[in-house]
């Protein structure tokens, strides 16, 4: 599985980091608008976000996650 997969690491793809990274790119960009009062840079930010929103259905980004088996010796401990 050279693609990252079931590897037992949650880094992440390159391609799902660039989706995240173009959300936050957009996030900044809206809230930079909202300080200046600017509803153009919001609505661009806006445009931005949705943008990566897209990328990140595209990639699958979902498809990242990595459920690791619980560890040895890990345990609820009892605090009465």
């Amino acid at each position: 599985m050279a693609d990252g997969h079931n590897l037992g690491n949650h880094g992440g793809r390159a391609s799902s980091w660039l989706a995240v990274s173009i959300m936050l790119a957009g996030f900044t960009v809206g809230g930079v608008g909202l300080t200046m009062a600017n509803w153009m840079i919001v609505w661009v930010g806006v445009g931005i976000f949705v943008l990566g929103g897209i990328l990140a259905l595209v990639f699958d980004i979902f498809s990242d996650v990595v459920i690791d088996a619980p560890r040895v010796g890990m345990r609820a401990e009892d605090h009465r």
